[in-house]
């Protein structure tokens, strides 16, 4: 098996660009949602402790969703 070397940017074709912004975009915007909703939230509606969280937010796109699956409790709403 021949060994891959990497590419330039300028190596890269138009739509393996738009696939690389598409997923740095896609990247900020849930890290950014999952560090505002975070920040919103009460200490007592997140599962475990707060720094952690904002931590795992930076580990690609995996911290910020495993934020939003598992980090947050999530309460019944309230009936009168």
């Amino acid at each position: 098996m021949p060994k891959q070397s990497r590419k330039s940017w300028s190596q890269l074709t138009p739509t393996q660009k738009r696939l690389v912004v598409l997923g740095g975009a896609l990247q900020l915007t849930l890290q950014g949602a999952a560090l505002r909703d975070l920040r919103r939230r009460r200490a007592d509606e997140v599962k475990g402790p707060r720094w952690a969280w904002a931590a795992a937010t930076f580990v690609n796109t995996l911290g910020p969703c495993a934020y939003f699956l598992f980090g947050r409790r999530h309460s019944l709403p309230a009936f009168d």
